[in-house]
């Protein structure tokens, strides 16, 4: 984890202020989609606009290059970001009795 400091001296009068803000910056990682042979496509686009945020014109390109080679990148957040994201999506297709899976690689 990376930390960048940045200080700051504001001066007023009769006042001197300095400011210590310390920015501890979270590692970013991917969101990778896996391919399965049950969650239809329908689904897997409405999880990919809903949860993950993406365009109608992405979701469908990344769920077919899923279908095509077996995974593809979703998006790239911060590691407690993703986690929550696929998550939630876990949780919506287990709902559904599907087995749609997400996995996180480090972005390098």
């Amino acid at each position: 984890m990376t930390t960048n400091q940045m200080h700051q001296t504001i001066t007023t009068p009769d006042v001197e202020v300095v400011l210590d803000q310390t920015l501890d910056l979270e590692p970013i990682w991917r969101v990778i989609i896996h391919n399965d042979d049950v969650t239809p496509f329908d689904f897997v686009i409405h999880v990919l606009k809903t949860i993950f945020k993406l365009g109608s014109d992405i979701a469908e390109h990344v769920t077919w290059l899923a279908h095509t080679t077996g995974r593809a990148v979703v998006c790239a957040r911060p590691k407690s970001e993703a986690e929550r994201l696929v998550n939630k999506a876990h949780f919506a297709a287990r709902l559904e009795g599907y087995p749609l899976r997400f996995t996180l690689e480090p972005l390098e």
